[in-house]
């Protein structure tokens, strides 16, 4: 079984490496042929899962070594996979998913000329986060880590005619490369203490290094997970990224690129276990980004950026949750999967939604779109309520786990962590009702597009509402049968390791508090956004509002941080380039050759001139002389 692993990359590898220099002949089959790879991939995945299901203990970790990649004496790094229950829950989500957001791409594409060009991006895509999620060293972690880059690059700015596009893709390419230094820097601390860079001697040797070296390593590895999973500070390029075609946001948002931090930490649990305040700083990112995420999507009127603001917020759930080490990494992956399934479905279901409206992402200019799109109106519903944590649903086993696990914490840092997550379920709860009611609910507030066509909402093809069926299951069930029997605690635990914390409240008082802040967020968004009519131009709004439409300044921020500071910095080089460096090069070079000059005069080719001057230092020495007798 081994051997099969290198397949998952390899099939949609070959599809994007066919799709990609096939030329125009394959424009026909092309969006075929790259489905069906990645499908073949998810098939691979189904096999190997079955296999591990029959193995036990540490039989179910797989490894398969294909080549040494550079052997330069003690600097050895291997092409290896390592297949286990970590890395095998990311293989069934990332093929999974991915194979149906291709398959929803068939009908959402289906009139673009790039279509060939498309899917070949989406198999990269895919192949790069297969080889990041299954390397059993970070090295080659870090290959598909870029490779993931690259290919994100290539989707954002997929439509690249549209400035906006070109803009949001360098911006997601940017801010990811400054993540990136983190996972560059952790690699070459790791091999300066360790000598090596597989998962095994890293991992199981951080005893033997100063917590303080483990420290700097976890900070590193964190800020590429900021980058990466668009945490704070690092987070301004998500919402652009919405401007990529909608498949793109389903892939990079829900199963794929922003989950790449959250695999990160846990795979590195034991480096965060050996550094108490890397951990920390963690938990402290993962509780800031949950609220900045939410706050930024109650205020978002373009129903892709809300969904983005959410994203950001479901993730610093995850990145809190695996802060807390050993009592929340499972309950960490468990969210990662659950969310894979109602945040595909959600921004599948946008789609479906603009795919109607002729490609409008205005909320305000929706309305009432229930009874005309029902199969999107039902899933998209059955993923809110999944978001929100309505009871039995997946998101309600999923977050109120990482309710109680922070509450865990224990001590004063856990009933500050317990209520910055209530607070942040309160706030998800009224913004994705508020994205409900203006979307699918009230009067209808259709308005002709900048062409003058008039909006006449239908329901989608059947290759786009199918895929949004099968993840709408999933939002419904997938939570409960993993917590079932703490089904999915046991699958994990062999690597992630599990440490039941004690709660200072009961885990029923959790769930009835969680209860509670929903109601009251949902209730809240039914009286602004229920009661009364939605105007079709936001109001002004409050100070906060403002902000938050502007993503709380931290584009800002950014400017003013950043690019004028590097202004400033830079004009600063330029200063003393010119005035000390220059000066004093240029002053040498003036003082040498002014001195030349004044010698050059000595020897002017004149016999008269060099005869003057023997007679002269003649005489200088005669009377030198006659000097030191007289004395």
């Amino acid at each position: 079984m081994e051997n099969l692993i290198a397949l998952l990359i390899a099939a949609p590898l070959l599809g994007a490496a066919v799709l990609l220099c096939g030329g125009r002949r394959l424009d026909r089959v092309g969006h075929w042929l790259g489905t069906l790879l990645a499908a073949a991939s998810f098939v691979i995945g189904v096999v190997l899962f079955s296999d591990m299901l029959g193995r036990s203990g540490d039989g179910r970790t797989l490894h398969q070594h294909l080549f040494s990649w550079i052997p330069v004496e003690s600097f050895q790094a291997d092409v290896a996979f390592q297949l286990d229950q970590l890395s095998m829950t990311f293989v069934l989500l990332i093929t999974g998913v991915g194979t149906l957001i291709h398959i929803y791409s068939i009908g959402y594409m289906e009139h673009d000329e790039r279509r060939r060009r498309f899917f070949g991006y989406l198999n990269l895509f895919l192949a790069a986060m297969l080889l990041l999620v299954l390397a059993d060293n970070y090295l080659l972690l870090y290959f598909g880590w870029e490779g993931v880059g690259l290919a994100s690059y290539l989707l954002i700015g997929f439509w690249q005619h549209k400035p906006s596009a070109a803009t949001a893709a360098k911006k997601a390419f940017l801010v990811n490369r400054v993540g990136d230094m983190g996972l560059s820097i952790a690699v070459m601390l790791m091999f300066t203490t360790f000598g090596t860079f597989a998962f095994g001697p890293v991992l199981g040797s951080t005893g033997d290094a100063t917590e303080g070296k483990m420290t700097a390593i976890g900070l590193m590895l964190l800020l590429a997970a900021c980058g990466k999973s668009a945490q704070v500070p690092l987070q301004s390029w998500l919402g652009d990224a919405m401007e990529g075609p909608t498949p793109v946001s389903a892939l990079i948002h829900a199963a794929t690129m922003v989950t790449a931090g959250v695999y990160l930490i846990t795979r590195s649990g034991a480096i965060f276990n050996a550094a108490p305040d890397a951990q920390l700083v963690v938990v402290v990112v993962g509780a800031v980004t949950l609220l900045f995420g939410a706050v930024v999507g109650c205020a978002k009127d373009d129903i892709k950026k809300a969904l983005a603001g959410s994203t950001m917020s479901q993730i610093g759930y995850m990145i809190l949750a695996a802060g807390l080490g050993p009592i929340g990494y499972v309950f960490a992956i468990m969210h990662l999967v659950t969310h894979g399934f109602f945040k595909a479905g959600l921004f599948l279901g946008a789609g479906s939604v603009m795919h109607g409206m002729n490609d409008e992402v205005d909320m305000r200019k929706y309305g009432g779109l229930r009874k005309h799109m029902p199969v999107t109106f039902v899933t998209f519903g059955l993923g809110y309520l999944a978001i929100i944590g309505f009871p039995g649903l997946s998101g309600f086993f999923s977050k109120d786990l990482i309710i109680e696990a922070a509450f865990a914490k224990g001590g004063t840092q856990g009933w500050i962590l317990g209520s910055v997550t209530l607070l942040g379920a309160a706030i998800t709860a009224f913004y994705m009702t508020r994205v409900m009611l203006m979307t699918f609910f009230g009067e209808k507030r259709w308005q002709p597009d900048e062409h003058g066509h008039q909006p006449h909402p239908h329901e989608s093809p059947k290759s786009m509402t199918i895929p949004m069926i099968i993840l709408a299951f999933g939002s419904v069930f997938a939570g409960g049968f993993f917590a079932i029997g703490e089904r999915f605690v046991h699958w994990l635990e062999p690597v992630t390791g599990y440490h039941h914390g004690e709660a200072p409240i009961s885990a029923a008082t959790v769930t009835g508090a969680t209860m509670v802040v929903l109601v009251l967020g949902a209730a809240l968004a039914w009286l602004m956004y229920g009661r009364r009519p939605v105007p079709v131009t936001a109001p002004r709004g409050s100070l906060l509002t403002r902000a938050a439409r502007r993503d709380l300044l931290q584009d800002d921020f950014n400017h003013v941080v950043l690019v004028r500071g590097g202004e400033h910095l830079t004009r600063s080089l330029v200063y003393v380039d010119h005035t000390l460096v220059d000066g004093v090069v240029n002053g040498t070079a003036a003082s040498f050759g002014g001195l030349s000059g004044r010698l050059r005069k000595l020897q002017n080719g004149y016999a008269r001139t060099y005869a003057v001057s023997m007679f002269g230092g003649t005489a200088v020495l005669i009377a030198a002389t006659l000097l030191m007798r007289a004395v």
